[in-house]
């Protein structure tokens, strides 16, 4: 199909399936104004919905009385056109794209098919169109694609995105695709030996018909992760099978003790999954009854487990940790603050290798995580070199991407210390190039209007300060390479890092996968290596944090707004997909190890640079001192340059 062509025919011969072109906003005197038809699957009478605004396919399709009120979102199913299970889209397809007349057909699965994302629909937009068949391609023949095989009763998954993200973003926003899909590629229907990539823009896929490949013997979808979910599954059917075996032993005591007839399990109730049960006669007494019965188990599991007053005693803890970060985080001034101090924080993209958060620590230097770049660094005598294109993101915050951009960074580490090559930290310091700055791709109108450079937000290491012993943390970054996120937080003290690993292991206690093989996974880690007793317990910040894959390099701000960690690791069990505890490495440490690094190599313009950051900085005086002198070719009793204290 000839590029700016911008309606979709799967078929041309036989379906008269539509996109509407972008440049038809339907009835001109209103603007938007436009009408569809739906129908229910299993319904003879189609209905008319008209539609006066921009939003998304499932919220025009509310407007009308026929749409079931009971639908699960998430469980719907869309039929773009007539042709049986031909086409599905999103429901949050935008209304716009749906041509004038045409009929959508309405299912409802039983279970969930896509991950249901409120999208902010533009009332102007350029949109492309391109359709991923049900069958993968090339390495995908055990492979698990979709969220719900459900899905595969269609022959094309139709997915929409806004010129300038990339495919990956694009199948992430769609939510009905897996989404550890990994380096995946697409081939083009037209021409099997056409790929293109999931880092590439979307911009010339419109139209066209894809499928999914993935790399030789690397499993897309998360292998090992199919293999836990698997293995989960049928953890959980046998528990299943002992509920319906509990319950049927129910039933039949209860039927013992009265003779008259009883209502249904509330597990039969509870199996109409995706269904009303508004409906539902529900007697309450015998409810009551169960609850009574099953009391005196609960009782006593829950004393088994909280012995004492330890019950009330972790529950007063917990209020206590989230009173702090109330108290602080509450207060409008300092989330203002950490909204300022959060534009220096950036997106790092490390080719189509892995992506991680980074923030400017001074002039154009930004700071991030080594281990980023473990698989494309190579050694140049004393220096390292990148072996593929990195860039960092500023202001990715809108999920459209709209109002990001994009600057290059410089092939020369200025410093790389990764605990894998016998360093105790984990950090690299790479050079921007500004001159590079591009705006993320946009529409030509708009591109036009964003010529002019903007200017790099002002660097962080001024504003570094000591690790707190204990109280509140915040961390900003980019996890899972997804918008800028703040996650409020509280530091473990060291002396209570074990009660709280003890604690959130213990949480998943009932969990399919045992309880026992979560401590193993995080022993086999190093996690003793932190706790009381461990080499590296006065040498890292712990705390717990939703930011996992994507936010290493994130700075960690005390309540006061200082720069005290950066946000490095955590131990992570992906068979329950959850981090145990994270940990930072202490911001002044790495200055230190940087400030030593560049007086041994003679990099005395760039310490200076440093120095002249750093002057007005109380916290930063004395690693300083300390660091010039620790260099063998300076003498303690040689004078350091005084800083400025005011």
């Amino acid at each position: 199909m000839a590029e700016g062509h911008s309606k979709l025919t799967i078929n041309p011969a036989p379906s008269k399936v539509r996109v509407k072109e972008e440049e038809d906003d339907g009835d001109s005197r209103v603007g938007h104004l436009h009408h569809f038809r739906f129908k229910l699957s299993n319904a003879h009478n189609n209905y008319n919905i008209t539609c006066d605004r921009p939003r998304t396919v499932l919220e025009a399709l509310k407007t009308s009385e026929r749409y079931p009120e009971y639908y699960l979102d998430e469980n719907v199913v869309i039929q773009l056109g007539k042709e049986e299970r031909k086409i599905a889209i999103a429901t949050h397809f935008p209304c716009c794209l749906i041509e004038t007349g045409e009929l959508l057909v309405i299912l409802c699965e039983s279970e969930k098919v896509e991950e249901a994302k409120r999208q902010e629909i533009p009332s102007q937009s350029s949109y492309i169109t391109f359709c991923i068949d049900r069958e993968g391609g090339q390495n995908t023949k055990t492979k698990q694609l979709f969220m719900s095989n459900n899905i595969k009763q269609f022959k094309y998954l139709c997915v929409y995105a806004e010129r300038g993200i990339t495919v990956e973003e694009a199948l992430k926003r769609d939510g009905r695709f897996m989404n550890n899909l990994g380096k995946f590629t697409l081939s083009d229907n037209a021409d099997s030996t056409s790929h293109t990539e999931h880092t590439q823009l979307v911009d010339k896929l419109h139209g066209k018909e894809f499928k999914i490949c993935l790399p030789r013997g690397k499993r897309g979808a998360d292998s090992k992760g199919l293999l836990r979910s698997k293995r989960a599954k049928s953890r959980v059917s046998e528990a299943n099978k002992e509920n319906q075996q509990a319950n049927q032993s129910a039933s039949h005591d209860s039927q013992h003790s009265d003779d008259k007839s009883v209502a249904k399990p509330i597990s039969d109730v509870v199996k109409r999954r995706g269904r009303s049960v508004s409906g539902v006669n529900i007697d309450h007494a015998e409810i009551s009854s169960l609850l009574r019965k099953q009391f005196p188990d609960l009782k006593q599991w829950m004393e088994s487990r909280f012995p004492g007053d330890s019950y009330q005693k972790a529950l007063d803890l917990r209020k206590e940790d989230f009173g702090k970060i109330q108290q602080s985080f509450s207060e409008v001034h300092r989330v203002r603050k950490l909204l300022d101090l959060g534009q220096s924080v950036c997106r790092v993209v490390v080719g189509d290798v892995c992506q991680g958060t980074g923030f400017i620590l001074f002039d154009n230097f930004i700071l991030t995580n080594a281990h980023l770049f473990k698989d494309c660094v190579v050694q140049d005598g004393d220096k390292w070199q990148v072996t593929t294109d990195v860039h960092a993101v500023f202001n990715y915050e809108n999920p459209s991407g709209r109002d990001s951009y994009w600057v290059k960074v410089k092939k020369t580490i200025i410093a790389y210390n990764f605990h894998a090559s016998g360093h105790e930290l984990d950090y690299a310091i790479l050079e921007l190039d500004p001159d590079t700055q591009t705006a993320a791709p946009q529409t030509e109108s708009e591109a036009s209007q964003t010529k002019q450079k903007l200017k790099l937000p002002p660097g962080l290491l001024k504003k570094c300060g000591p690790v707190p012993v204990d109280g509140e943390a915040c961390i900003i970054g980019h996890p899972a390479g997804d918008v800028k996120k703040l996650d409020p937080t509280c530091i473990i003290e060291k002396e209570k890092r074990v009660e709280a690993v003890d604690k959130c292991v213990e949480t998943y206690k009932d969990h399919v996968f045992p309880l026992c093989s979560v401590g193993e996974v995080i022993k086999n880690q190093g996690i003793h290596n932190i706790l009381q007793g461990g080499a590296k317990v006065d040498k890292v910040v712990t705390y717990n944090t939703f930011m996992y894959h994507g936010s290493s390099g994130s700075p960690v701000f005390d309540a006061h707004g200082r720069v005290f960690g950066l946000h490095t690791a955590g131990f992570f069990c992906e068979e329950i997909d959850s981090s145990v505890i994270e940990y930072a490495h202490p911001l002044i440490a790495i200055f230190k190890t940087f400030v030593i690094q560049l007086k041994k190599s003679k990099n005395d313009e760039l310490l200076e640079k440093v120095k002249e950051e750093v002057k007005n900085n109380l916290y930063l005086k004395e690693p300083l001192k300390e660091a010039l002198e620790s260099v063998s070719d300076v003498k303690p009793s040689d004078p350091v340059e005084p800083m400025e204290t005011s």
